[in-house]
């Protein structure tokens, strides 16, 4: 179990990490508001919301584990 996506692909089991994406999107708006004059202390820290299970079959298959149909279905991306 990871807290990266890089290692589920390069050959981890699985990673629950958050949506990068989201997070760079913040990331650009309080930059937006520091260059703007905005004091960084003035500034909410943001708490990531959205996160994502995914999930190495081939990893799995290699290992000898039989993952539930139920933890799968979970999983917002399976590498096959």
């Amino acid at each position: 179990m990871s807290p990266y996506r890089d290692f589920t692909d390069a050959g981890g089991l699985m990673a629950y990490t958050i949506d990068l994406a989201e997070l760079l999107r913040h990331m650009a708006g309080e930059v937006k508001q520091i260059l703007n004059g905005a004091k960084a202390g003035d500034i909410p820290i943001y708490q990531p919301t959205k996160f994502e299970l995914l999930i190495n079959l081939k990893t799995a298959r290699a290992l000898g584990l039989t993952l539930s149909p139920a933890l799968l279905s979970h999983a917002d991306e399976i590498i096959e």
